[in-house]
């Protein structure tokens, strides 16, 4: 359990009250002013902590475009150079590096960037894009003092705890944002699997892969997704998503041991929203995730789960949606146990069921 917001909170209500009209108008209050200092004083040491951590990402690749010329009637392959920009934070005394996946993709080359202007390459040792999280290595990490982040608990984090956010936005190496955490567990679409953690401190494109830190200065996600105000404005209007690090961490040791995460899963596919008007499935009420197929050969299956069976809680937390199913079992190891009640009929059952790797269908196609 996490203490309360405790100073933290009567020194931010100290100072906004310090700043009020009224305030102003009878005087200042040496107190309240101490008390704005002492969190002004106190991100601005999270900062100076954080800053060495944090790394600017730059990335170049050649993409050939086919010109056909008209008089000739040939065709060229004329090389165009790529070059993409992002952040990332030391991950590691052995010279990793841990950023966005969107931010490497495509990648032919890789540079890092550190605080002091020093400039390394480094390879991409594996990316899941499937959560947007990617490990790098410094190909040669000699004569560096490298200062991995510290981690924080994204599960432990409350909703409206100050972070603040440490990136390259728009080519500018070390900008910092401040503000609350707006929510936990949000899901916008972009990816199949979705846990994000919302903040209104300010996320603009060059930030993704960087630091999203406590008021401790411990890494708690690493920021990924901004919602822009329309298909024409690229900046920021205080919504942006980050990784919890609690999952970016699994990814990342998953990638650094085999080169790809190892992702768990039970074996199910639930019954989408088209399906229910033709296979007689009721409305649904918010309560409980329905099954439309159980795969064979899977902990699915051997635990007992059968297709119009209802999920309706899993180990202890209410299910809604895939989501929130999804949340569980990424939790978990690969052979470690999920507890899930469901609904049969009438009846309850509660059981069991280990993880599995899941597999790779592309392969299983083939």
């Amino acid at each position: 359990m996490r203490a309360s917001c405790g100073w933290g909170c009567r020194i931010l209500a100290s100072a906004l009250f310090a700043l009020s009209p009224l305030r102003r108008a009878e005087g200042s209050d040496p107190r309240a002013a101490a008390a704005a200092r002492q969190l002004s004083t106190a991100v601005a040491d999270v900062v100076e902590r954080t800053l060495p951590s944090v790394v600017v990402v730059q990335t170049a690749a050649v993409r050939y475009r086919r010109f056909v010329d008209p008089f000739l009637r040939r065709g060229y392959a004329v090389p165009e150079r790529l070059a993409g920009q992002g952040s990332g934070v030391v991950y590691d005394r052995a010279g990793r590096i841990l950023t966005s996946a969107h931010v490497v993709q495509g990648a032919q080359e890789i540079n890092i960037v550190f605080h002091d202007e020093t400039i390394r390459k480094a390879r991409l040792v594996g990316m899941d894009e499937a959560s947007d999280v990617a490990v790098l290595q410094l190909e040669d990490a000699r004569g560096l003092a490298l200062a991995p982040i510290a981690l924080g608990d994204s599960d432990a984090i409350r909703i409206g705890e100050f972070v603040v956010a440490i990136g390259s936005p728009f080519n500018l190496q070390g900008s910092v944002s401040f503000g609350v955490l707006s929510q936990k567990g949000r899901s916008v679409g972009v990816l199949p699997y979705e846990d994000f953690l919302q903040t209104d401190a300010a996320i603009n494109p060059g930030n993704s892969g960087g630091p999203l830190v406590d008021i401790e200065g411990r890494m708690i996600g690493i920021n990924a997704v901004i919602q822009t105000g329309g298909p024409a404005a690229a900046g920021n209007i205080g919504i942006g998503f980050a990784v919890p690090i609690n999952f970016a961490r699994r990814v990342a040791e998953s990638l650094i041991k085999t080169g790809r995460f190892e992702r768990p899963w039970i074996g199910i596919r639930p019954l989408e929203p088209d399906e229910r008007p033709r296979r007689g499935a009721p409305p649904p009420n918010g309560s409980g995730l329905p099954i439309a197929e159980v795969f064979a050969n899977t902990p699915a299956e051997r635990g007992g789960l059968r297709a119009g069976d209802v999920i309706v809680e899993a180990d202890g937390e209410r299910i809604h949606a895939l989501q929130d199913l999804l949340r569980v079992i990424v939790r978990r190891g690969i052979g470690e146990t999920v507890n899930l009640s469901v609904r049969r009929g009438d009846r309850t059952l509660n059981l069991k069921l280990p993880t599995e790797r899941m597999p790779d269908f592309d392969q299983m196609d083939r």
